[in-house]
């Protein structure tokens, strides 16, 4: 092949005269020939095309480009090949990705797992995501990270460090030749292919020689239509089957398009018609094109071509170059004619398929090198505007378009600006986004609230142009050009004319009377809001670092502002306010009345700009080039005033006919999300404006906006106001926002810029408020801090400073607390406070100061110092407006008179009080002998209030609240203030006022003193009525206590003489044969949940009944993947070694009447046949497979367990069986138990039968008690199981269910005729002894013992109730049988032993070693070289010991509850070998068994060796149990939760060739990954579609199944196909946190606890439990089809 193929390319193409037609005539012949040829897509159809074509079509062109063979010379142009130093690794889907947060220049710049962890960040702090597919590894980008750059693979050596040669260069001169032909052949022919627009002609020169009239019927993919729609129109068009048309669907879902057809023109176009007719109802339709065989193989040969491109330029950067350069030339027509543009342009015309296959190609050629990807940068944003309106009109995601490789470009800095300046692109994509958004009122405002659905969607896709300019201004630079200056105002110029589109947008007003009538728009307004606020921020960082900058763009946006001012409607009316001796000149202007807007963007930008004023100190080094002395400051404060103002009357209740539209607004506006550039801007404006205003000024204008100012105006109208309006909460409330706001605008000035802090002084004020409220998880704490656009918060910085981190146990997770140290700068009235966070905080507070024994005042914290251009904000303090405000709270709160004033009002004003005394206090420390101090709020506090108000000082008013008994609350905060007070005065008058203080301060602890002894006083009294009620009572009852008394007296006695006694019992506790001590005649009393009704447990009583829940399990297999026979013909009455499925019952302990469970289920039954006529949805439980929720704990039950009385002392006990017999000769003889416990035990027989076989319930079924026996035998198992490695007791449900459960085993027989049970009682019997009559008898390697033994000793009382000589048998027979099936045990134990030989050998050989031996080597003499030969006794004798004690403990489990017998204390400490053989009445050798019983045994072992499948089954015929059995676990999982996350991120969906799978699912028992919640591997199982978790959950858990969810980090619960839960998974980060669904990224590590605990959960079968509950928690659960994961 290699030779035609070398002489067919010297032969025809290199002799042509012109290769382009050549090569496409060679083309036209083959393609059609190779590809396409129907609609059979096998496997080795595929394999025949893949073939064909490298044979063909690629073999020939790699032998043109190279000159040589193919293999030999791109493995040498590999090794002369000089890469680059960038890794440029494209991500898969699902791939882990890791960004340094300390490093990282910004989010987006990510390394592989490989690059990451040979790099220095690994030991930094980053965080880690998974990849939606497309980017690549920044590895080697110098100007991704600000340090460590490379990793150790890509560390550039000496020798190519910063060379700037051309990789060209390197390549021969004639392959640089044939690389520029072939590639310019096979690109051009692509893009002519991928942008042809007919569907059946092909471009000049590929016509094929000959034309068929095949087509094909193309379906292609659109975002609208779901996959249930498609699936159901294909069935339709083209008459498929559901499994084909679900392929179609998932294939079109994958690449974009799919053939549905294949015939003649007129075939396929029917099944368009259909197809277009059938989804063109409700939307617009499918895209379907009918296209010629031909066009549609070209197509498939086109992507192949682009693919090979992109796998050649890996082995050489100089052919990268070649093709960039043959990608890039201009062709003939000009401007966007490369072939590059061409692919661009036509980008949201091509399929998914296409569109991936060239975008990879462009990531591996154009975007690896730099100078090329530069040029290519410039084409793009010139097309910038194209390719947005192509991307807005498409319905495709945005990680399928060509605009998603902005983000390899845009984040490059030096790219951003060159593109910036060159092609000016900060301004184009603003003008970009500002044109979609088309919709406006008569004022240019934007306008959202006539949106149509399509309008909505386009809306949704415009957004992305916002993350591409921040993309662009995510780095701020450190040099200016003066270039650059120019092209970022520009920009800024745009991004004002988008911001003032939006100033004053969705503008409300006060609905009055009625309610309105429908909502408004309003979610659009804040979306975009939200998408803005991080560029917002980003264009003030930019202008913060230039002056020249910073002072254009003030005067820009001042301007900006005046125009909007100017815009506002005229006519409002001037009025004049006079209060306090002041007045001022403003306008009527009433919030409640007129339009008011939220949205205020300039206004807050330009808040923005005139903190960073002050804060890079512009403000003071050219206040000539500031038009500060233009502004107005009443027109500063105006708007923001009234957004202010809006909130507080929402907060009172005056805006509750707007609807829920305006209390979310408001709720947004305070939110984490937008409060940085809303919320806060205003405060920062109010405060800017006051600090230029007469603070008296400011206050009045406040009062006024607040619709308050007549309150304090004048002295008498508050009395009549009182009296005539109803309205007075509401009043009240506003006087508080507006006392808030106050506190606010003085207060809060940890922002750089308004007060001297810098932003780690604002974080960690945030934190310390935060935890104030309460302790909170590192993730709650990141979620309530704004993020800035590098998504971080700054929180790591600060948090150990101010917190203590409490690790966290197995639930829950880990807490920061507040460090006692950092409560002093606790602010109650912290600007970000919510009303629920403050109270909440308050109550903290308060309790934290009760118990370290403080008063609870919570005086304002000392504050920073204010920047000086907001200097004179402290004024407002002691201004005479805000003076008179405080003196008139505090005389109304004199005043008895009631609700003219609240406590919160008062508080607040406290609080005001406090802060001017901090800042005089302050201001006297801080300043200088000979300085004046302008602040002197004391004095005036001491001056008494002038006409009209004619009350006394401030200081007084405090004096006389300080002892009012109805301000208990707030007189240590009115204390303190008068301690400040003084202490203040103190500092500006000495020591004039010394004594004052004192006597204040013991008249203040007298008061206390009294007080404390009233109290005292007041117990004592209450604490002796209280004694004489009693004695009162006792006197009246005195026959009732004193026969209480003498009962107590006997029990206390009756308890003094047990002890003894019961440690005679303890040494010689015997549960099985001759010398058995039976349970005490205890008689049992229950009370039934239902109907409270108490009742002793007999057989001749009514039936009580356990709640249980019957599952099969998986837990004990060894054999987890064995076939089982149908149901119908399965035998199980022998139990194979490996336990591959056995029957769980799990009870919760509570009982009930049988009679009140019928009527409790049969109720559950009514109500949801009722409730599914009307509602049809699921619930938690399953009514007709039996199941309910138990009635008092609403645990998941499936039956009940009939409760029987305890088994009687040895002498009695089987009094009963006789009236069995009887009953059997002479039916009028009654039965043993009662018709209901009859009737109950035929329930129970019935459930474990049903669950067991998954069958019908039939009666008739000899398996019927089988499988009650079994589930016995498999529960005490199971218990011993997870009980094993830990000596303790079982829980009291657990208990009680096994006791019932044994109880009823033993009695189950009862209920089926008796010659069933002495057929399996002799096939039991026969497996040990064996008896010719009985045919297929397994051999004892494929027996479980301890079933053996459990069905044999039930099925024995059937056996003992036809003997007429007396009780005293069984208990003999018990033990004969225990006996025999422990030496099968043994000699089971043996046969498998695989004995490690030990390095030292113990000498002392004792008698256990040589019964050991001698029994072993009688095994070797029947079954000969079979078995090994083992020296070592003692290492046979251990292997014995260690492989009998399961079954013996399993065995005393099962025998103390059969017989009711206490267990001696030493069972339960460790060395407990002797004790459990003592209880079992077996020898602590237990070789003497067989020692001392050898002539009985000989033959019986003799017949076990000599049985056919014994040998078989040892020479590997099978597969072999040894003992003990291992305990299952789970799987065992990586420390590092990434190591799973690339595991996923390469396994690939097993049906869709090699397709990547969305949703790798781990199963937690296999080890098994699955591709879960995808139609491509949906199996049946019983007649229904499942998906792979439900499918995996029959073969792996018998219907149950724990599965780890990688990408969502996530643990799934799935219980058959309607139950499941999700659960927390075992992996946490450095927080104690899980991190379900990924979002946060911090690094995961597994949690060996929490694993440990759903380890814990599966083995102790609570799974089922787990799920029942949570689904009855939370009703979302129950909706979701859990069968389709």
């Amino acid at each position: 092949c290699l030779l035609v193929v070398r002489w067919f390319v010297q032969a025809r193409w290199l002799a042509a005269a012109d290769l382009q037609q050549e090569v496409c005539r060679h083309l036209a012949i083959y393609v059609p020939r190779i590809f396409c040829l129907g609609l059979s897509s096998s496997d080795r159809e595929e394999q025949r095309e893949e073939l064909a074509c490298q044979l063909l079509l690629l073999a020939p062109l790699e032998w043109l480009l190279l000159g040589e063979e193919p293999a030999g010379g791109l493995a040498l142009l590999q090794e002369n090949n000089q890469p680059s130093a960038l890794c440029g690794h494209v991500f898969k889907v699902g791939e882990p990705t890791y960004s340094c947060r300390e490093c990282a220049a910004d989010p987006t710049c990510v390394l592989c797992m490989k690059c990451f962890l040979g790099s220095v960040h690994k030991e930094h702090r980053y965080r880690m995501t998974t990849s939606g597919g497309g980017g690549f590894c920044d590895c080697g980008d110098s100007e991704a990270w600000k340090t460590g750059p490379y990793c150790q693979k890509h560390t550039p050596g000496d020798g190519n460090q910063d060379t700037e040669e051309d990789p060209v260069a390197q390549l021969p001169t004639d392959m640089v030749g044939r690389a520029f032909s072939v590639f310019f052949i096979i690109l051009k022919y692509a893009v002519d292919l991928l942008t042809w627009e007919h569907e059946d002609l092909l471009p000049t020169g590929l016509q094929p020689p000959e034309r068929e009239d095949t087509y094909y019927c193309m379906l292609f993919n659109d975002e609208v239509h779901t996959y249930e729609q498609v699936i159901y129109t294909l069935q339709k068009a083209v008459s498929c089957s559901q499994k084909e048309a679900v392929s179609f669907a998932t294939t079109v879902d994958r690449d974009g398009r799919k053939s549905v057809r294949y015939g003649d023109f007129q075939f396929c176009e029917q099944a368009k018609s259909v197809i277009v007719r059938n989804t063109s109802r409700q939307s617009k339709p499918l895209r379907v094109q009918v296209m010629h065989s031909s066009v549609v193989a070209h197509q498939c040969f086109a992507l192949k071509a682009l693919s090979w491109l992109g796998q050649i330029i890996q082995y050489s950067d100089g052919l990268r170059r070649i093709l960039c350069q043959v990608g890039l030339q201009k062709g003939p027509e000009g401007e966007n004619s490369s072939l590059v543009d061409r692919l661009m342009l036509n980008d949201s015309k091509m399929w998914k398929g296409a569109r991936n296959i060239y975008h990879q190609l462009l990531m591996n050629s154009l975007l690896m090198d730099l100078k090329y990807k530069k040029i290519f940068a410039i084409q793009f944003a010139k097309n910038y505007e194209r390719l947005q309106n192509d991307y807005v009109k498409d319905d495709h995601g945005r990680e399928f378009s060509i605009t998603d490789l902005s983000v390899q470009m845009f984040t490059v800095p030096s790219l951003a600006r060159m593109l910036m300046v060159e092609e000016n692109l900060m301004t184009t994509i603003i003008r970009t986004f500002v044109d979609h958004l088309r919709h406006r009122d008569p004022q240019g405002r934007f306008q959202f609230d006539r949106y149509t659905a399509q309008q909505a969607f386009k809306f949704g896709r415009v957004q992305s142009l916002i993350g591409d300019l921040k993309y662009v201004l995510i780095s701020p630079p450190s040099k200016w050009s003066d270039q650059l200056r120019l092209k970022f105002l520009e920009g800024f110029y745009a991004f004002l004319e988008l911001l003032k589109c939006m100033q004053g947008m969705d503008p409300v007003v006060r609905q009055v009377g009625q309610h309105i009538e429908m909502e408004p728009e309003w979610e659009a307004a804040f979306t975009l809001q939200m998408k803005l606020t991080n560029i917002i921020t980003m264009i003030q960082e930019w202008c913060s670092t230039d002056e020249r900058v910073l002072i254009e763009a003030y005067k820009k946006c001042l301007s900006a502002l005046s125009h909007c001012h100017n815009s506002l409607p005229d006519g409002e009316q001037p009025i004049s306010l006079s209060l306090a001796g002041h007045s001022v000149e403003t306008f009527r202007y009433q919030v409640s009345q007129e339009k008011v807007s939220i949205h205020l963007p300039v206004c807050r930008l330009l808040a923005g700009l005139h903190i960073l004023l002050s804060r890079t100190e512009v403000a003071s080094h050219f206040p000539e080039q500031l038009p500060l002395g233009e502004l107005s400051p009443p027109l500063l404060i105006e708007l923001p005033l009234r957004c202010l103002v809006l909130c507080a009357q929402v907060h009172a209740g005056m805006w509750r006919r707007n609807g829920f539209s305006l209390i979310n607004q408001i709720y947004y506006y305070h939110n984490v999300k937008c409060r940085v550039e809303m919320f806060d801007k205003d405060i920062i404006m109010l405060q800017a404006g006051a600090s230029m205003m007469d603070p008296n000024h400011f206050l009045m204008i406040v009062l006024s906006r607040f619709e308050v100012f007549h309150v304090f105006s004048t002295a008498d109208i508050r009395k009549r106001y009182r009296e005539a309006n109803k309205d007075l909460v509401q009043q009240n409330t506003l006087i508080e926002e507006m006392l808030h706001l106050i506190i606010m605008v003085v207060g809060e000035r940890y922002v750089a810029g308004v007060g001297q802090v810098e932003p780690y002084d604002e974080v960690r004020r945030e934190i310390i408020h935060l935890l104030s409220i309460r302790p909170m998880a590192h993730s709650e704490l990141a979620k309530a801090l704004p993020e800035n656009g590098n998504k971080e918060t700054g929180l790591e910085r600060v948090i150990d400073s101010v917190a203590s981190f409490k690790k966290p146990g197995v639930t829950g997770r880990g807490l920061y607390e507040l460090r006692p140290e950092w409560n002093r700068y606790f602010n109650l009235y912290f600007h970000h406070y919510s009303r629920a966070d403050q109270s909440k905080a308050e109550e903290a507070q308060r309790k934290l100061r009760r118990q370290s024994g403080e008063d609870t005042a919570l005086p304002p914290p000392p504050p920073p110092p204010l920047c000086p251009l907001f200097g004179s904000l402290v004024n407002l303090l002691q201004c005479d407006a805000l003076l008179a405000i405080e003196g008139a709270v505090l005389q109304w709160a004199v005043e008895p008179s009631g609700g003219g004033w609240t406590e919160s009002m008062l508080q607040r004003v406290l609080h005001l009080v406090g802060m001017a005394l901090l800042e005089e206090q302050q201001q006297l420390e801080s300043s200088s002998g000979d300085e004046d101090v302008t602040f002197n709020y004391t004095c005036k506090i001491t001056r008494p209030g002038e006409a009209p108000s004619t009350s006394g000082s401030v200081l007084a008013l405090l004096e006389s609240l300080q002892n009012t008994p109805h301000l208990e609350v707030h007189k240590d905060m009115i204390t303190w203030i008068l301690k400040v007070t003084a202490d203040v005065t103190v500092m500006s008058f000495d020591e004039l006022i010394g004594s004052v203080l004192q006597t204040m301060r013991d008249k203040d602890k007298a008061e206390r003193k009294r007080k404390a002894e009233m109290a005292r006083l007041r117990r004592e009294k209450i604490m002796a009525q209280m004694s004489e009620m009693q004695k009162h009572f006792i006197n009246e009852n005195k026959e009732l206590f004193q026969q209480s008394m003498e009962e107590l007296e006997a029990s206390t006695s009756a308890a003094d003489h047990s002890p003894p006694s019961a440690e005679l019992t303890c040494v010689s506790q015997v549960a099985v044969g001759p010398r058995r001590v039976g349970g005490t005649e205890r008689r049992q009393l229950v009370t039934c949940i239902l109907c409270q009704e108490e009742q002793e447990v007999r057989g001749h009583s009514r039936a009580m009944v356990l709640a249980a829940f019957v599952q099969r399990s998986t837990v004990l297999s060894k054999n987890r993947h064995c076939n089982l026979p149908n149901p119908e013909h399965r035998d199980p009455l022998f139990m194979h070694p490996d336990l591959c499925l056995g029957i769980h019952t799990a009870s919760c302990g509570h009982i009930m009447h049988a009679t009140c469970w019928q009527r409790y289920f049969e109720a559950v039954q009514l109500k949801e046949q009722r409730r599914q006529q009307r509602l049809r949805g699921h619930t938690s439980y399953d009514v007709e497979n039996g199941e309910f929720l138990c009635p008092l704990c609403e645990c998941l039950s499936n039956t009940v367990i009939p409760m029987l009385p305890h088994a009687a002392s040895p002498d009695h006990r089987y009094a009963h069986l006789t009236a069995v017999r009887h009953s059997h000769n002479n039916q009028t003889e009654p039965n043993p138990f009662s018709s209901s416990i009859s009737e109950m035990i035929t329930t129970f027989s019935l459930s474990t039968y049903k669950v067991g076989l998954k069958v019908n319930p039939n009666e008739q079924d000899p398996r019927v008690p089988v499988l009650s026996w079994s589930s016995c035998a498999y529960t005490i198992q199971s218990i011993g199981i997870h009980t094993r490695d830990r000596c303790t007791h079982n829980h009291p449900r657990q208990d009680d269910c096994l006791s019932s459960l044994t109880r009823f085993s033993s009695a189950c027989w009862t209920a089926a005729p008796l010659k069933t049970v002495h057929t399996h009682f002799i096939r039991l019997l026969s497996a040990l002894v064996p008896d010719t009559q009985v045919e297929n008898t397994p051999s004892i390697l494929e027996i479980d013992m301890f079933h053996l033994l459990v069905y044999s000793v039930l099925a024995y009382s059937s056996v003992h109730c036809l003997d007429q000589s007396g009780c005293g048998v069984v208990d003999s027979s018990h033990l004969h049988l225990l006996h025999l099936v422990t030496v099968a045990h043994l000699v089971q134990i043996l046969l498998t032993s695989t004995t490690e030989e030990v390095c030292m050998d113990q000498d002392n050989s004792g008698s256990e070693e040589e019964l050991t031996c001698q029994l072993y080597s009688t095994l070797r003499k029947h079954l000969g070289s079979v078995l090994p030969e083992v020296s070592s006794g003692w290492q046979l004798y251990r292997c014995l010991k260690a492989g009998v004690l399961p079954f013996l403990r399993a065995a005393a489990l099962f025998f103390h509850y059969l017989n009711s017998t206490a267990p001696p204390a030493e069972l339960m400490s460790p060395g407990q070998w002797e004790a459990l053989c003592s209880y079992l009445s077996l020898p602590s050798n237990l070789l003497l068994l067989h020692h001392n019983q050898q002539t009985l045994l000989k033959p019986l072992i003799h017949s076990w060796c000599c049985h056919p499948g014994m040998r078989q089954t040892l020479q590997g015929g099978g597969a072999i149990i040894r003992f003990p059995r291992e305990s299952n676990r789970l799987i065992e999982l990586p420390e590092d939760y990434s190591v799973l996350i690339n595991q996923a991120s390469s396994f690939t969906c097993p049906r869709s060739g090699g397709d990547k799978s969305r949703a790798p699912t781990l199963c937690l028992v296999c080890g098994c990954m699955l591709c879960s919640q995808s139609y491509c591997c949906q199996t049946e199982v019983d007649g229904e579609d499942v998906g792979a978790c439900t499918a995996h959950t029959f073969t792996c858990g018998a219907g149950l199944g724990l599965f780890l969810r990688v990408r969502e980090s996530q643990v799934l619960f799935v219980a058959g196909k309607t139950k499941g839960c999700f659960y927390p998974p075992p992996y946490l980060d450095d927080y104690g946190e899980t991190d379900q669904g990924l979002k946060r990224g911090n690094p995961l590590h597994l949690c060996a606890e929490r694993y440990r605990k759903i380890e814990r959960l599966w083995r102790q079968h609570g799974i089922a439990e787990v799920i029942g509950h949570a689904q009855e928690a939370n009703q979302a659960l129950v909706a979701i089809d859990w069968q389709h994961l």
